[in-house]
């Protein structure tokens, strides 16, 4: 298969590059290769590359800035998917789309599976609804994919080059105590284990929308604090409560998600939350 990247350079583009280089031809795609908002861009890269794939990884995820840009995030988030998925059924290519748990509000308080009512709470949230809504009205062959907590060796570029685990060690190395909350529940999952997932899936023709994250479930304190005892890390790390910091954008307070659609077909490989990260840290970050 011929697999076109988009956002090749970011946290998840990397390791799907990776991943899916090993087993099939990768083009990898960064924002100067193509602009997915602009539909002729999308069409002009893709008609000429012919794809049998287009993973799109590109997406404005910097919650806070979505909601002070709403109109760059829909750009993006919005138009950028329906012009995937107008060219997508012009060229007859799969079209895979990420998206996220912050298309769920928090207040089931037990794991969403794919078929559960959505109700994003920020500009962020629904934007990303948008796109998923517009992918599969306007193409066939799609697989969206919502993702949690994601974590890669290639930080998040919007993020100013960060992820939570680059975020507590660096906090570890220069406060003299960190303080992480324990009432917003997710579920931590490596961009790795789901390029690998990914592969399965785009080899299929089970197009659908799935949930794609690692099992289990665990605050964002437990989540530091294996971190922490993983690397070793002395510094004093204390649980905290959403209150205690100042609110910018309305956000999930449980947002676990099941993989249900892929346990249905037999092809949900990701593990248990804690080993996959433990694994991560020694791997990256052990000398």
């Amino acid at each position: 298969m011929k697999i076109a990247i988009i956002g090749a350079n970011g946290q998840l583009g990397t390791d799907c590059s990776e991943v899916f280089s090993q087993n099939h031809e990768v083009v990898a795609l960064n924002h100067s290769d193509i602009e997915i908002a602009d539909i002729d861009s999308v069409k002009k890269v893709l008609g000429e590359m012919k794809p049998d794939v287009v993973v799109c990884t590109a997406a404005a995820h910097n919650v806070p800035k979505c909601e002070s840009e709403p109109n760059v995030a829909f750009k993006i988030n919005g138009i950028g998917s329906l012009n995937l998925a107008k060219i997508s059924a012009e060229l007859g290519y799969k079209l895979v789309q990420y998206s996220t748990d912050y298309v769920f509000d928090g207040s089931k308080m037990k794991p969403y599976t794919e078929t559960d009512a959505v109700f994003p709470q920020s500009v962020y949230g629904i934007t990303k609804y948008a796109g998923e809504q517009l992918i599969m009205n306007y193409c066939e062959k799609f697989f969206v994919i919502r993702v949690s907590g994601i974590y890669g060796k290639v930080p998040c570029r919007a993020k100013n080059n960060t992820n939570f685990i680059v975020n507590m060690v660096n906090a570890a190395k220069t406060k003299p105590e960190v303080r992480v909350v324990n009432d917003e529940i997710l579920t931590p999952t490596p961009t790795r284990e789901i390029a690998k997932n990914t592969l399965s899936l785009i080899e299929t023709d089970a197009y659908n929308l799935y949930h794609m994250t690692c099992e289990g479930e665990t605050s964002w304190y437990d989540f530091a604090k294996t971190i922490f005892e993983t690397l070793d890390l002395k510094t004093p790390l204390f649980p905290a409560s959403v209150k205690d910091f100042p609110i910018v954008v309305k956000r999930p307070f449980y947002s676990v998600l099941e993989n249900a659609n892929l346990k249905k077909i037999g092809l949900n490989q990701m593990p248990e939350w804690r080993g996959a990260l433990v694994s991560f840290l020694k791997e990256n970050y052990y000398p």
